[in-house]
């Protein structure tokens, strides 16, 4: 597999999309938005699970199997908590009440992004991945018309 990384040189972050300067044009920068966006649910997810898990954010010196036992743990109690809003919870909260101004962050180097491809995959795993992309491109730009 691979990497799945934005397209260079296009509008990326939903910083620049929101301040409205012009709407989303083509198929790449409509998958680089998406790309943003599930980003940012992703990173949000992971605050909100570490906060809540203390334990993640300083794992003890355990073998890598009791911390892969910890992380799928504290994943199935966090998605039981979530599923179920019966359930009060004082710190989902804070974090859902904190959703409606939450800004991502925004990378101080973007460009860093096209550097990992080096660093995880070889030249026929980057070309799949390209691939990839430009299929999801396709059909975000094609549901959006």
């Amino acid at each position: 597999m691979g990497y799945l990384k934005p397209y260079p040189d296009t509008r990326y972050h939903l910083a620049d999309y929101a301040r409205g300067s012009r709407p989303v044009r083509g198929r790449q920068e409509h998958f680089n938005k998406a790309h943003s966006s599930l980003r940012s649910v992703i990173e949000r997810t992971f605050g909100v699970w570490k906060k809540k898990w203390r334990i993640l954010s300083k794992m003890p010196q355990y073998t890598f199997k009791k911390q892969r036992s910890i992380v799928l743990a504290t994943m199935a109690l966090h998605n039981y908590i979530r599923r179920h809003p019966s359930r009060w919870d004082p710190e989902f909260n804070a974090c859902d009440a904190d959703e409606a101004s939450y800004v991502p962050l925004v990378d101080e180097n973007p460009a860093a992004e096209d550097d990992i491809e080096s660093d995880v995959g070889d030249v026929v795993g980057a070309e799949y991945m390209s691939a990839v992309r430009d299929s999801i491109a396709e059909e975000i730009y094609m549901t959006r018309r």
